[in-house]
């Protein structure tokens, strides 16, 4: 939930902006719907990529909605199948349907917004819900925003505003939402996951979490931070609600922007991690958010200089706000090494995690990642122009220029239904991409053939002899080293792939490590006996932004052994696929509205794809 506002635009006329779309119905009953037929729909036994959306607020955020956003979930969801909708008066339609999506609202402010938005409901016409919905100025917007949502997120005691009328509202705010959830459930073809956003942020350290169902026997209440305000107390509610028959799973995000406490030593209380508090984070989260809008959250060249790839939107400028700093351990490929170390003194590994990837729109466009459609930018208001964008700030977050239009979530699964991306979820085999459509998908195992003349070919034998991605390797003891089988596919409307990598990290006498190798490349280069391969050059068109049509591979495909690989260490591997650059949507601002961005903003940037970790633990 963010601290601050900044709007991009003077306000002529707030109170026909924030005077619209109000609800006239009450009628707040989840309909009930005939048995979805899914014994039809065909399953593949292989598998097939499914990209989809698990973060995005529409207008029943309040923040969103402060931002000038009026989308409501049927909206977004008619956006993700690929409907046009209004935003912020400009049309807009996503380049590529996704194939499901959740919508995350804020759980802090449902029963707010549904008194908001709901003529009639209880709070509707209270003097708040109605200065928001009728301010006229900037600086009245931006008090309001400061008053209700950021300086009460940030305060000692945050709770819920003067303005809330009890847990009914919520109820009702909530069961809109579902509604929209199940109308838009089409089983074989476009999947809805009921969900909602638990956003936690002590001294402005951001912990939220992204809670996501299985099915729709889902809470009658959800819980917001101001129920329940730390982690620990997160989890103990979602066993219940397993307990409860309502399968739960949570996806915390933006560790980059956490202060340090995604992956600290200490539990909220202080206390050093037990194996407890591991063995029930693990439980509950199976997914952690490699990037966002506001920043990839895998790695850093200020701690990770050797990796030459780490230059990629990484927001540097979040330290500018809330009094962020970034350390090593607000990231992901840190979070991971440590994990194996708490496994070597707990016995568990709590940041077990494999990937997932999202927007955190807040104008409603799930899944509106493609730099070429970053029209209406990310967060209303604050950066709704090209010149707010080259000038402005997301404040309390980052410059506008460092936001990005963020990443998809990818998962293997043999139907497109909610039990099977939620399955594949919770089985950690899934991937995560910086918003475009690019397929990754890896093995692991022992003995493996030295290569596959197909991709159907490698499935078949990782399926039968290895473990997917997301799995842990059987433990060893004779000497056997791990292989894995890699292939990539391009993102069809994008350029060709330059290659794939997979990062290693291990503990060794109490250090953590790690090394990335290349293990598959494009355009018949070499990998030298350094593991290094040449770059290619491939630059964007200077005047179109074009990318390179005759370099990159469609396919990319290789089996890899780990020749160094010691079985009395702990360790994991995850893939990283790079493609040929293309041109950024700063770019397009650029070539279309002649704003003009710092000299360090680049023009283009290298897309990438994440495949979620295989782990092997040693023996104790």
């Amino acid at each position: 939930m963010h601290n601050r506002l900044t709007f991009a635009i003077v306000l002529t006329s707030m109170a026909t902006l924030l005077g619209c779309g109000e609800n006239k119905s009450q009628n707040t009953e989840v309909p009930e719907i005939a048995r979805l037929d899914t014994d039809s729909i065909f399953r593949n036994p292989l598998k097939n990529a499914y990209f989809g959306e698990t973060h995005v607020h529409t207008a029943y955020s309040l923040d969103a909605y402060i931002g000038g956003a009026r989308l409501r979930p049927e909206d977004a969801y008619r956006f993700a199948m690929g409907e046009q909708v209004l935003s912020h008066d400009i049309k807009m339609k996503i380049n590529t349907p996704l194939d499901f999506c959740a919508v995350t609202d804020h759980a802090e402010y449902l029963g707010e917004m549904y008194s908001m938005m709901t003529t009639g409901a209880p709070g509707n016409d209270h003097e708040a819900t109605t200065a928001i919905r009728n301010a006229k100025t900037y600086d009245e917007a931006m008090a309001l925003f400061i008053k209700y949502v950021a300086g009460n997120n940030r305060s000692a005691n945050p709770q819920h505003p003067e303005f809330y009328q009890g847990a009914e509202t919520t109820k009702s705010g909530w069961k809109e939402i579902q509604a929209a959830t199940e109308k838009f459930y089409k089983p074989g073809k476009f999947t809805t996951l009921h969900a909602f956003e638990w956003s936690s942020a002590p001294g402005g350290a951001n912990l939220h979490r992204n809670i996501i169902f299985r099915t729709r026997n889902v809470t009658e209440l959800p819980m917001s931070a101001y129920e329940i305000p730390r982690e620990e107390q997160l989890w103990e509610w979602l066993k219940k609600e397993n307990q409860a028959g309502h399968t739960v799973l949570a996806i915390p995000h933006n560790s980059n922007a956490s202060k340090g406490k995604m992956f600290d030593e200490n539990d909220s209380g202080g206390n050093p991690i037990t194996a407890e508090y591991a063995r029930t984070r693990q439980e509950f989260e199976p997914l952690i958010e490699m990037m966002q809008i506001k920043g990839n959250s895998e790695v850093v060249p200020r701690f990770w200089a050797e990796d030459e790839f780490a230059n990629f939107e990484n927001a540097t400028t979040l330290e500018k706000y809330s009094g962020r700093t970034y350390l090593e351990k607000n990231f992901v490929r840190y979070g991971l090494k440590k994990g194996l170390e708490y496994e070597g003194k707990l016995g568990v590994n709590p940041y077990k995690y494999g990937f997932a990837g999202g927007t955190d729109n807040h104008n409603g466009l799930p899944g509106n990642t493609a730099e070429d459609n970053y029209m209406v930018g990310s967060h209303g208001l604050a950066d709704l122009t090209a010149e707010s964008r080259a000038t402005k700030a997301v404040d309390g977050w980052a410059e506008a220029y460092d936001i990005n239009p963020g990443a998809l979530t990818g998962v293997w699964a043999p139907a497109n239904t909610r039990e099977d991306i939620w399955d594949a979820m919770k089985a950690k085999e899934t991937f995560a991409t910086s918003g475009v459509r690019i397929k990754c998908r890896m093995f692991g195992g022992y003995n493996l053939a030295d290569s596959f003349s197909s991709y159907v070919e490698m499935v078949k034998a990782g399926q039968a002899t290895a473990i997917p991605m997301g799995g842990d390797l059987p433990t060893v003891d004779d000497g056997k080293k791990p292989g894995f089988m890699v292939w990539a596919a391009k993102d069809p409307n994008g350029p060709g792939l330059d290659r794939i990598q997979i990062i290693k990290g291990w503990v060794e006498d109490g250090k953590m490590n790690e090394k990335i190798y290349n293990v598959a490349v494009s355009d018949g280069r070499t990998i030298g006996a350094d593991g290094k391969v040449s770059n290619l050059e491939a630059p964007i068109d200077a005047v179109s932004g074009a990318f390179n049509t005759s370099k990159g591979s469609n396919e990319l495909m290789a089996v890899w052994t780990d020749t160094n690989f010691d079985s009395s260490q702990h360790a994991f591997y995850y893939m990283r696929v790079l493609q040929l650059p293309t041109a950024r949507w700063t770019f397009y601002d650029t070539m279309r509205k002649g704003v003009k961005f710092p000299n360090e903003v680049p023009a283009s940037i290298i897309e990438r794809a994440w495949g979620s970790p295989i782990w092997y633990t040693a023996k104790k």
